[in-house]
């Protein structure tokens, strides 16, 4: 467990055979971290290898990546959770599944609406103004 030698890699080790158990045998699997320390262990690393449909990638803490998986649960929330009514948790876990299905089956991805260049002067223009306000 954590904060035990080796606890995280075990953990990990048993959700890696989780998601081989769940995922269809034909297809791959991806996944992004932010922790890639517990995939450094011996015992992982053999795991890998013997599962090659499965990738790993990590990203760092608070980046764009991150900010994106907050924003579909922002979205989860906003559009579906907070507009419907649930009586049990089970209710609530079934609506969530029927969400994640109807997002599956139809996927947006998330595009950028504003260049780079648009979003570093529209946050210029804000610290000028908190800049010039007298406080």
């Amino acid at each position: 467990m954590p904060g035990r030698a080796g606890g995280g890699a075990e953990e990990f080790r048993r959700f890696l055979n989780l998601i081989d158990a769940s995922v269809p045998a034909t297809s791959t699997y991806t996944s992004c971290s932010t922790a890639p320390r517990p995939t450094k262990t011996p015992s992982i690393r053999r795991w890998l290898l013997r599962h090659p449909r499965f990738t790993l990638h990590f990203t760092p803490t608070y980046s764009s990546w991150l900010n994106l998986v907050e924003r579909w649960f922002a979205e989860l929330t906003t559009k579906w959770i907070k507009r419907a009514a649930h009586r049990s948790v089970r209710d609530l876990v079934a609506s969530i599944r029927t969400w994640i299905a109807n997002w599956n089956d139809d996927p947006k991805p998330y595009v950028w609406h504003k260049t780079a260049d648009e979003i570093l002067d529209s946050l210029a223009s804000y610290c000028q103004r908190i800049n010039d306000s007298g406080h």
